[in-house]
């Protein structure tokens, strides 16, 4: 092993690391750190036009082929899938599929990550808030297997092979409640109901703002890396990245946002405050 920084980001969907964090990883790839990536499934619920099918068996193959591209783009060192299968959004059949992230058993999945976690040997691993951002059930069960694996990967009791791993740090990534209180409302104003947003209409911003409620630590400056993180956007054209980015009536609420990605701090545990510039401050 090098004296090399590494960070692992453990999400759920092809798309969720380039809307999300895609600015964090890929400034960090700019460093020169080693940016891993864990994704859960490989966004099998997801709508594809049939035109974007050409070429492709099944939804799966296109939104893996979609997600190559962003950690591309985005300077990532290598993608690792849990192989779980999309869940969809709360309260869908999708949810009791036998294979579905959301309905596999907490330390099966967390015993994966921990076991990915030995291997890659990150020094930062970073992950969804509690409330997987928006309630998403994949993006919950993420956080939670997540959070149990960062423990189990230094659990000598823990036999898989490897030798046990402790990451220095463990984050969450979260939004300011401002934000989200002014795009909700700005939203009525624009002929949207803040109650139903997103693509299929399945996002409730309100019982969000309820329980979104989480300290920000940590605030990292990603103007160095918007280019890349646009970029790597770009690559998810099934999810009609470019409609969302390049253009709309919610164009210009992206452009006056800070350029900056917000985390809150599960390890070390925080005492007082902490305003950190750097995930790696302190390593």
């Amino acid at each position: 092993m090098t004296n090399k920084k590494v960070l692992l980001a453990v999400l759920a969907h092809p798309d969720d690391e380039s809307f999300g964090i895609g600015g964090t990883l890929a400034l960090y790839a700019q460093r020169g750190v080693a940016v891993h990536l864990i994704c859960g499934t490989r966004g099998e619920v997801g709508e594809v036009d049939a035109q974007l099918m050409r070429g492709f068996s099944s939804v799966a193959e296109r939104r893996e082929f979609e997600l190559r591209c962003a950690a591309e783009k985005l300077g990532l060192t290598q993608v690792h899938f849990l192989d779980y299968r999309d869940s969809g959004m709360p309260g869908s059949p999708d949810n009791q599929h036998p294979k579905a992230l959301a309905s596999a058993h907490l330390d099966e999945v967390a015993e994966k990550i921990a076991t990915l976690i030995r291997q890659i040997k990150p020094h930062v691993v970073v992950t969804f808030s509690p409330n997987g951002g928006y309630q998403h059930p994949d993006h919950i069960a993420i956080h939670r297997a997540t959070v149990s694996a960062f423990s189990m990967a230094e659990d000598a009791s823990f036999a898989n092979g490897y030798p046990s791993w402790h990451p220095d740090k463990l984050y969450f990534s979260v939004m300011p409640l401002g934000w989200l209180k002014l795009a909700a409302k700005i939203l009525p104003l624009l002929g949207r109901d803040p109650r139903r947003i997103g693509k299929n209409e399945d996002i409730d911003l309100i019982e969000i703002l309820e329980n979104s409620d989480y300290p920000i630590h940590a605030r990292i400056d990603i103007h160095q890396a918007l280019a890349q993180r646009e970029e790597a956007a770009l690559c998810h054209s099934s999810q009609l990245a470019g409609a969302v980015i390049r253009k709309g009536p919610l164009r210009w609420i992206s452009m006056i946002m800070p350029q900056v990605d917000y985390f809150m701090r599960a390890y070390p545990e925080v005492n007082g405050k902490v305003k950190e510039k750097d995930l790696f401050e302190g390593i």
